[in-house]
């Protein structure tokens, strides 16, 4: 596997390896390897391996034969969290179906552009406890917050053949709800293990405003994106239930500081659904609420057509593409940043709101 694009490599860092999260299958294999009294650059060998596409510990020659047998007895043929169930692919995309060793499944997808620019989409949670009424993955209910082995696992799994030029949490879940996904961060972002730069890296979140906060303060590199979906909070709370809890008018507060501090942009998500938001007074409501913030020339609308989803209402549909492009036009007119979002894998439920695994959507796992 050619492990590592240079331009998605953080070029800072020290290179040390950060404390492993508890339960990591790695802090598992480094214990071991302590308590057996092996040096402990046979571990970092190991890491390195991984990190080159080496799936089974068979394969890691660089250790040798009697230790590979050893870790294969103890632990298994390999240290990989996640196994592929399924692969689909359409044009510019490919979806892959994982099952975890616990048994939940989740998807990811890889989406290859036009100019050679590659993007992952990971998921956090295996199903969604959320119920975003436009979001198939909300139907399934949440069956398991995903380890950090797991969703690194998402990123680092050989058969990928090698990274992708950037990382997005908008796959299955929220992840802002994964008490997880923090420690996920850390190890992407560290040097010594992914070594990705956060700049490479876009969270996207329907608006957990305490854990928002934490996001910006301490990783303020990476880029966020927020759904809005719609700018009247009652309506919004049809959509996004969680708005009756965190309001996007205190999701935006903490944005609204974090571009005036920061100077970075970031991407509010508007889920364009047919005679639902797309009106005038939506695209009035929205313009007046950008242009409310410290600095709107950094907020950037992402207008995303609605995709048909399986088991979704039927009464929400896909507006012409006259009309989103109109939408998104008007925005722009009225002097805020806007574009349409470039989408693949619509055929294979790969796109927006789609990610459903449908292969074992109704099995419940414990968290």
């Amino acid at each position: 596997m050619n492990h590592r694009n240079s331009n998605i490599r953080n070029q800072e860092g020290s290179g040390m390896l950060p404390n492993l999260p508890p339960g990591s299958i790695l802090l598992k294999i480094r214990d071991y390897l302590k308590e057996s009294n092996i040096p402990t650059f046979r571990f970092q060998q190991l890491v390195k391996s991984l990190q080159h596409g080496r799936e089974r510990f068979e394969e890691i020659k660089e250790l040798p034969k009697p230790l590979r047998e050893q870790l294969s007895e103890y632990f298994g043929q390999t240290p990989l969290p996640l196994k592929i169930v399924k692969e689909q692919s359409a044009e510019q995309v490919r979806k892959i179906l994982f099952e975890t060793r616990s048994g939940a499944q989740i998807e990811t997808v890889m989406s290859q552009y036009r100019a050679g620019w590659t993007s992952m989409c990971v998921s956090s949670q295996s199903g969604c406890g959320l119920g975003c009424s436009f979001c198939a993955t909300g139907t399934i209910g949440l069956i398991k917050n995903l380890t950090e082995d797991e969703i690194c696992g998402q990123i680092f799994h050989p058969h990928w053949q090698a990274l992708p030029d950037s990382i997005a949490f908008m796959g299955m879940g929220e992840a802002l709800m994964n008490p997880h996904f923090f420690n996920s961060l850390q190890i992407l972002t560290n040097a010594g293990y992914g070594g990705i730069s956060s700049r490479r890296i876009t969270v996207s979140t329907v608006g957990v405003a305490p854990k928002l906060k934490r996001l910006v303060k301490e990783y303020p590199q990476v880029n966020i994106t927020l759904s809005v979906h719609s700018p009247f909070p009652e309506q919004r709370a049809e959509i996004i239930p969680l708005e009756k809890r965190y309001p996007l008018t205190e999701n935006l507060s903490i944005l609204d500081r974090y571009t005036n501090t920061v100077r970075r942009k970031v991407y509010l998500a508007y889920l364009l659904i047919k005679g639902v938001n797309d009106s005038n007074e939506h695209l009035n409501a929205l313009v007046k609420m950008i242009k409310s913030c410290s600095r709107p020339e950094l907020f950037h609308v992402s207008v995303i057509p609605y995709n048909d989803s399986f088991k979704m209402d039927s009464s929400y549909q896909t507006p012409a593409m006259e009309h989103v492009l109109k939408f998104v036009s008007q925005l722009k007119q009225h002097g805020v940043h806007a574009t349409r979002r470039q989408q693949f894998g619509a055929s294979i439920d790969a796109a927006c709101g789609q990610l459903y695994a449908s292969n074992k959507n109704s099995r419940q796992v414990k968290l």
